[in-house]
């Protein structure tokens, strides 16, 4: 086969990715569902006075980020089956999606956990204080004085974590995963590597109008929440 550049296989790889992209966005919606939640935890523990607690919540988040995700990644799914065979357990048969979205789910909460914790600490305590001084309770005051300007803070960074996932999240087709990025690699595999750059140029387009989609619905969210907490401020 000819390997001349050809933009035609452009405009045909698309259509032949386009529907796998709701695996990656499976894969995604998880990893942030359970990273948030964790990260949440670490959040806690590092904004609580317990000093055992804070010092494993930084241990993990400097750990998680100096462990680049490709390592994670196989560090779970063969880490994890390897240890239950100790047990006695087989993982052999489990879903290969679950070890990614434990392993991205893992590597979000790193980046959430200082997401929320920085995002909590903008607020000014005396805020808080003041809206208990006149009746509110503690929690009335955490949700109408502290978290709308915290989320507003916290924004552009949980916008730039979620673009960071949703790219490294084709690192999961190195362990034979079929999501758009794998579908790709299986595409290339079957022309017999011919027009390989027309195929990726096809898949960074993808990608492109995702980050860009993402990127814009960011910045509208955030400026029509920072025109609430001007209210707040007030």
């Amino acid at each position: 086969m000819e390997k001349y550049f050809n933009a035609v296989y452009i405009l045909e790889t698309i259509p032949k990715l386009l529907p796998y992209l709701k695996v990656t966005f499976m894969v995604t919606g998880l990893s942030v569902l359970f990273g948030t939640l964790l990260g949440f935890i670490l959040a806690v523990a590092k904004i609580r006075d317990g000093k055992v607690a804070k010092k494993i919540a930084y241990g993990y988040t400097t750990a998680l980020r100096c462990t680049p995700s490709i390592v994670l990644l196989f560090l779970i799914y063969y880490g994890i089956p390897a240890i239950s065979k100790g047990f006695g357990i087989s993982l052999d048969n489990v879903d290969k999606v679950i070890f990614i979205v434990i392993a991205f789910s893992l590597q979000f909460a790193a980046a959430m956990s200082e997401v929320i914790r920085t995002s909590y600490e903008s607020v000014d305590k005396g805020q808080f204080e003041a809206a208990v001084s006149v009746g509110l309770s503690n929690i009335q005051a955490y949700i109408t004085i502290v978290l709308p300007q915290a989320i507003v803070v916290a924004l552009p960074n949980i916008g730039n974590s979620l673009l960071s996932l949703i790219k490294e999240g084709a690192l999961a087709y190195t362990i034979g995963f079929i999501d758009i990025m794998g579908k790709a690699s299986l595409i290339i595999a079957g022309n017999y590597n011919t027009h390989a750059l027309e195929i990726y140029i096809a898949l960074s387009m993808i990608y492109w109008v995702i980050s860009i989609a993402i990127e814009q619905s960011f910045l509208a969210l955030e400026k029509v929440l920072s025109k609430g907490t001007q209210i707040v401020k007030v």
